[in-house]
This record gives C-alpha cells, structure tokens and sequence, in this order.
C-alpha cells in the first residue's frame, strides 16, 4: 500500500553504463531527492559504475547538506555544486571529507576566505554563463589566477561551466568562456589549469569542444540523462485502498464536497507528503504551452483537476485536493472500477517524488 517506482533492473543498467561509455570523464550528479531514488541509492549506484571500470571516481552532490547521504557509500571525491559560502553548512562539513570534497568557488571574496581557512583546499573555479546562476566574471577570473599564483598550495581541479537548459546550440558561448579560460592564465601546477566541467551539453556539442580544445579535459555533470534517461526501464504505481459507490449529491471528502453525477469515489496511495499535487513552475513558452496552461486553470476554477493517476490509460479526475498519504478521485458511471489493493499507473515528475518504496530488480 504504497507509492511504489519499479525499476527494470537490467535495462536501468544497461542505459547507465551506455551513457558512462558515451561520455568520458563523466560526473554522475546525484542532488535533491535523488531524482526519485534517494542520493544513497544513487551513490552506491555510482560506485558501481565505478566499480565496472566506466568512470565516476567524482560525484556530484547539490548542498554540503547531501554529503553524509553520499559519503558512505560513494568512495570517491565528491564534488559539491552549490557554492561555497563562509557562512553556514559549508563550514559544518566532516574534517574527516576534506581530502575528498572538492568545493565550487563562484567570488573572489569567497576564493580568499577559503584559502584562509584551509591553504590546500580542492576547489573548481565557476564562470558565470548565461543562466546568471553563480559565478566569476572574465576579469574576476583573471584575479582570481593571479591570487592563486601566489597560494601554491591550493588544489584548483579545474574551470565549472553550468549552462542553460533551452534548446539551441551552446557553442558560441562556451567558445567565449573557454577564451576566458584560456587568457586568465592560470597556474599550470596539476591538471586543473586544463579541465573544465560542463553541464547541459549534447553528445555531438561535447565531440566539437574536445575537438577544439584537444589539450582540454572535458568532464560532463549528468543527472536526469543518466538516472532517467531510458523512461521506459521506471514505472511508478499507486495502490487503491478503498472504492465507494456515490450518486449525484453525495457528500464526500475532507472538505464536504458534492459528487457531480453517479460513479465511484476511489482512495489511493498518492498525496502531497509525496508530492501529488504540487505543480512547480512551468518552463514551456509555446503557444501549444500556454494553451494547456490555461485550460488547466478553466479546470481548476470549476472544481475538475486531472490527476496524475491513470485506469485503462486515462488520466482521471480528483475528487478534491489530494491529501498528506492519499488521494480520492472519481470515477464516472460506466468506468472500469478497479479493485481494492490493484495498482494504478501515476505520471509524475520524478526530482519532486517522493517515493515510500523503491524497486529494482
């Protein structure tokens, strides 16, 4: 009686391992919920690829927060995205992680404060892209080869690019930053002057820029490609705890509401405690979008959602908002009524799931 993602063992592995063979130097990242599978699970996950000889001796985490998730079952350095502050988790990490954390440095002031605290620090250096995300400007990264010159100690591990998601060939741009790269000068100790770490780039985008910068190391930062990438190997289902027979007018429902015609209320495992229900926002901005956007909002103002949950392969309606554990929808006269204890398929957005079991087989 859960939220339940199946995993198609074999075939997850498979995908896993073709995509650590298309990408050399490959970053797994594991960040957030996981992308539905928990940053354990994708840590020992990592490991394994590591462990099969297709990369992965880095993986990347989202927060300092993360890192006891990762740090026990993944054995080797651990790259975190979030940039390093002086203030708060960053400052609370295990002394024991040190050889092994390799931070992201996105101002000069936090460069400086860093190598205060700790001479040797590992660090990439972000430049600043187009998302406007985190980062050093062109010149905050000359100042920023210059400070190192005089710290030779510090353990840069390279440049981190973080590109937008929007469709469109990155090139240019990342021509442009790599001409930064390339005229900050920076010190050529270790192999950090000479490695970047790109996220958000295609396969054929990633050929073109080894091929332009041959002395370059490029290491990708994979999450969704890699975890989710082959949609086909996840199944995420829902159990149906309870079936109620209604007629028009029938009260129902935490909030008292009225069946609109004769069908069947169903109980099912599935609500906002895991996040059923939660919408973030949007980022589609076709007209075919915004269309649907609004049509949901038409829906919602007369009291007819559509849910994520599917009988006989349509997506069927909530009978009021879904609740902490559960969700009621409803089910018109003439429908297939499932029976208590089936499962029923859910559509969700995996990095806002929470799952309560997790099966690979």
């Amino acid at each position: 009686m859960s939220l339940t993602l199946t995993v198609d063992g074999d075939r997850w592995r498979r995908h896993l391992c073709s995509v650590a063979e298309a990408n050399p130097g490959l970053v797994p990242v594991a960040k957030g919920n996981g992308y539905g599978f928990t940053v354990g699970r994708l840590a020992r996950r990592a490991q394994w690829l590591h462990d099969q000889g297709l990369g992965g001796d880095t993986l990347a985490v989202g927060t300092y927060d993360e890192l006891p998730h990762a740090a026990q079952r993944f054995h080797g350095d651990l790259l975190v995205l979030t940039p390093w502050r002086p203030f708060g988790s960053a400052l609370e990490t295990d002394p024991a992680l040190a050889p092994r954390l390799v931070h992201t440095v996105g101002r000069v002031s936090d460069l400086a404060d860093l190598l205060a605290r700790q001479p040797d620090a590992r660090f990439v250096l972000e430049r600043v892209t187009s998302m406007l995300r985190h980062g050093l400007s062109a010149r905050d990264l000359w100042t920023a080869a210059r400070m190192l010159h005089d710290h030779p100690r510090a353990r840069l591990e390279g440049i981190a690019l973080h590109l937008p998601l929007a469709q469109g060939t990155h090139l240019s741009e990342v021509q442009r930053l790599m001409n930064d790269v390339v005229a900050a000068e920076l010190p050529e100790g270790g192999t950090g002057a000479t490695t970047v770490w790109v996220s958000h780039l295609t396969h054929g985008e990633l050929d073109r820029l080894r091929a332009a910068y041959p002395d370059f190391t490029i290491r990708p930062r994979i999450g969704t490609d890699l975890w989710l990438g082959d949609r086909g190997a996840l199944r995420v289902t829902s159990t149906v705890l309870d079936v109620h027979p209604v007629e028009r007018g029938d009260v129902f429902g935490y909030r008292s509401r009225t069946a609109p015609k004769s069908g069947h209320i169903l109980v099912v495992t599935g609500g906002t405690a895991h996040g059923i229900g939660l919408e973030a926002p949007t980022g589609g901005s076709s007209l075919r979008a915004r269309a649907a956007t609004l049509a949901r909002g038409s829906l919602d103002a007369a009291g007819f959602v559509r849910s994520p949950f599917s009988i006989d392969g349509k997506q069927r309606l909530f009978a009021e908002p879904p609740h902490m554990q559960a969700s009621m929808l409803f089910l018109p006269h003439g429908a297939h009524v499932p029976a208590i204890g089936d499962e029923i398929d859910v559509r969700v957005r995996f990095t806002t799931t929470a799952f309560d079991r997790v099966l690979v087989s």
